[in-house]
């Protein structure tokens, strides 16, 4: 019976029992596809992380993320948790850790920059592994249903609820204002029938909803329901505002022409876990041709697992 490592971590906070927790397993080439659904299954957060071997040795881990009910190719807190947890590592599958991190991950490369403070890694910023792809338009009602609210509080204005994705796909919608976010509860029974309607882009229907503020339009405030995954609320979702983050850059008719715009997303706060989620967004001949996804860390536990 094996026994690895863990380490958990809360992320896109500074400060522990705040933010989103995540799972990062060592060790986990002693481990089948089986093992790691289990271990995911126990700990029960939105994701938990597998560091195993680099398949290329120019790399510097595989990273495997599971979900309490499936695996997926990419997340954004998962990464960020995980590059900080190995950043206080002298050294990874004997190479040293220097300032960048690579993960070969079900996406792709995840490239990874760590920040340090005094020596000690505070922080760690990531790279959406995948262009933006903007799928199909979901119905404001069939969102209004699964949240629980009124289709009016559904702001379509600017843009239909859609699927996008910088390496996993969800389904996004404006709301018209925080107490219509604050409101929003999941209907579980609602959520299957949209999935059966809008079947296949995403994960199991996930629906991240947001709020801006004319004064500030790019401090954002969001919400991501995914009840049908075994989540039924995340505190902070990084791949999620990493595709809001693209696509309102991408259609901003407000933006000067190309260039860097840096983005804040605040999530979490009606579940008392305030996350900050920090991106840069960069768009050149009109398309957003890089996200970059960071944010800062707290230690929280590490023990071990007999599997």
């Amino acid at each position: 019976m094996p026994t690895v490592r863990y380490v958990t971590v809360d992320v896109f906070t500074d400060t522990r029992f705040s933010g989103n927790p995540l799972a990062v397993i060592f060790g986990a080439e002693k481990l089948g596809d089986a093992d790691m659904q289990n271990i995911a299954k126990e700990f029960n957060y939105s994701e938990v992380t597998f560091v195993l071997p680099p398949k290329d040795p120019a790399n510097s881990a595989e990273v495997r993320i599971f979900t309490p009910t499936m695996e997926v190719p990419f997340a954004g807190h998962p990464n960020v948790g995980t590059a900080y947890v190995l950043g206080q590592q002298a050294e990874l599958f004997g190479k040293p850790v220097g300032e960048a991190l690579r993960f070969e991950e079900k996406a792709g490369l995840v490239e990874v920059k760590l920040t340090r403070e005094n020596g000690k890694v505070t922080a760690a910023s990531i790279r959406a592994p995948r262009a933006l792809e903007i799928g199909s338009t979901v119905d404001a009602e069939t969102v209004a249903d699964c949240l629980s609210l009124d289709a009016s509080h559904i702001r379509t204005e600017n843009h239909a609820p859609l699927y996008a994705s910088v390496g996993l796909a969800f389904v996004f919608a404006e709301l018209d204002g925080l107490d219509s976010l604050g409101r929003a509860q999941p209907d579980l029974a609602a959520f299957r029938k949209a999935l059966d309607k809008y079947p296949g882009e995403g994960l199991d229907f996930p629906i991240f909803l947001y709020v801006r503020d004319a004064a500030r339009p790019w401090h954002i405030r969001a919400r991501m329901f995914s009840p049908l995954d075994n989540v039924p609320e995340d505190p902070a979702t990084g791949s999620a505002s990493a595709a809001l983050a693209a696509y309102l850059v991408e259609t901003s008719t407000d933006l000067d022409g190309d260039g860097q715009t840096a983005i804040t997303i605040e999530q979490g706060v009606e579940m008392g876990r305030r996350s900050i989620i920090q991106l840069d967004v960069t768009r050149r001949d009109g398309k957003v041709t890089d996200v970059l996804i960071g944010g800062t860390c707290a230690m929280v536990m590490r023990g071990e697992l007999d599997c």
